[in-house]
């Protein structure tokens, strides 16, 4: 880490002109500073919009012009998505583009003047200044495959999260009406019997009026084989039971059938999205070799190389990691020892597509299955079973990016030096 500082730290000379960006939806503002962090003329503010960005490019030359600085690095922080075109913009006129992490602005800003105080001009000047002490980061900007994948990715997280909120929408209507249905569905809204059941008949009231031949008959038209008469019979008996309330049917059902039929095409969403992330993670070149990994699937991977975008970028898998927010902190002083937690600094999609490989990974991959079960029961410092899917999400990290860099297919013997090995088996 105090390389990594060291090296950023470098890049800023004499002939450094730095510029600190306060991002904002409509305006914005600038700061100037040499490598010493002695302001240069005053802040200038301007639009987020094509004259905007001009402004402040023609601003940047006439400062490096009047000073003689030879280079220009502007800092900003990732606000939103809005930093984006100013970044696309400045790289495209070959600026260089770092990125502030917003809390070390929100810590640093008191240093000077020692109020919390926010203002757009000084928190501009703060950014500056941050890159003058090399407390910035490279931006990466996927291009090709790896664009196409990002959005897609992030595409996807969005669909998910409306599916996930329509189920909850679904589940307090049923709540309110036919409390019941959840013993008959054990699993909500997974089955095609369960949604036909919602769409035609989702009330005590409405099933009672149609018998048990009259819902069997609803079920058979989603489910095919004979299966729905056992349902049918527990539907009727549930509802001959019911608490739920019998007021505003009409309009009940027809929010039902409405918030179901935007279930449905989500699901081809998702579906249409897949197919996308299918043919992008084809052009990376990757695909076979990621695939071939008991456990991970296409969204995985997909999502994967999206959040990261080309691994072999990366000198390291730990860099990886570390973008995840999986590097290991502890807070302890003299006596005073802490457990040892992960930072959570970083990209939280990225953690949580790990994560959720690592879940998977366990119950498909023999490898990661028996490292899980070690970790766990090791007679020295075991594991939770959270701590555990930590360490198997960095593994395949670690997989993943030895793969790409070797061009090989996964191989379970390879997996694990002999000394895990040794860890493992007397465990088991």
């Amino acid at each position: 880490m105090i390389k990594a500082n060291t090296t950023k730290l470098s890049a800023i000379n004499p002939a450094t002109l730095i510029v600190g960006v306060d991002i904002a939806k409509k305006l914005q503002w600038a700061s100037f500073t040499d490598y010493r962090g002695l302001e240069l003329g005053k802040a200038i503010k301007f639009n987020n919009s094509k004259d905007g960005f001009k402004n402040i490019l023609a601003s940047i030359e006439t400062t490096c012009k009047l000073k003689g600085l030879k280079q220009v690095i502007v800092g900003m922080e990732p606000t939103g998505h809005y930093w984006k075109p100013l970044a696309h913009y400045l790289r495209a006129h070959d600026v260089t583009v770092v990125m502030i992490n917003p809390y070390h602005t929100k810590r640093a800003k008191e240093l000077d003047d020692n109020s919390p105080t926010k203002s757009d001009r000084k928190d501009s000047l703060t950014i500056a200044r941050l890159v003058r002490d090399g407390r910035y980061y490279e931006v990466y900007l996927p291009q090709d495959a790896y664009a196409e994948l990002r959005v897609l990715s992030n595409t996807r997280i969005g669909l998910i999260k409306r599916q996930n909120a329509l189920k909850n929408n679904i589940t307090a209507v049923m709540d309110e009406y036919f409390p019941e249905i959840r013993t008959v569905f054990k699993k909500p809204l997974t089955g095609k019997a369960e949604l036909q059941i919602l769409k035609s008949c989702p009330f005590p009231e409405l099933i009672l009026a149609l018998g048990i031949e009259g819902v069997l008959a609803e079920i058979k038209k989603a489910v095919k084989r004979t299966v729905g008469r056992k349902k049918a019979c527990e539907l009727v008996e549930a509802a001959q039971s019911s608490i739920g309330v019998n007021y505003g049917l009409s309009a009940a059902h027809l929010k039902l059938r409405l918030l179901i039929e935007e279930l449905e095409l989500l699901k081809e969403q998702l579906e249409q999205v897949k197919e996308e992330m299918d043919l992008a993670l084809t052009e990376t070149g990757y695909k076979d070799l990621i695939l071939s990994i008991p456990g991970v699937g296409i969204v995985s991977a997909a999502s994967f190389l999206g959040e990261i975008g080309d691994p072999l970028r990366f000198e390291h898998p730990n860099q990886i990691s570390r973008m995840a927010g999986y590097n290991l902190v502890e807070d302890s002083s003299g006596q005073n020892q802490s457990r040892t937690v992960i930072s959570k600094r970083g990209r939280k999609h990225l953690r949580s597509i790990l994560y959720q490989m690592a879940m998977v990974m366990v119950a498909r991959n023999n490898e990661m299955k028996k490292l899980y079960q070690y970790l766990k029961n090791r007679p020295d410092n075991p594991l939770k079973k959270k701590q555990a899917l930590v360490v198997i999400s960095k593994k395949a990290v670690t997989i993943i990016y030895n793969l790409v860099k070797k061009q090989a297919r996964y191989e379970a013997e390879l997996v694990f030096n002999q000394f895990r090995k040794n860890q493992i088996k007397q465990v088991a």
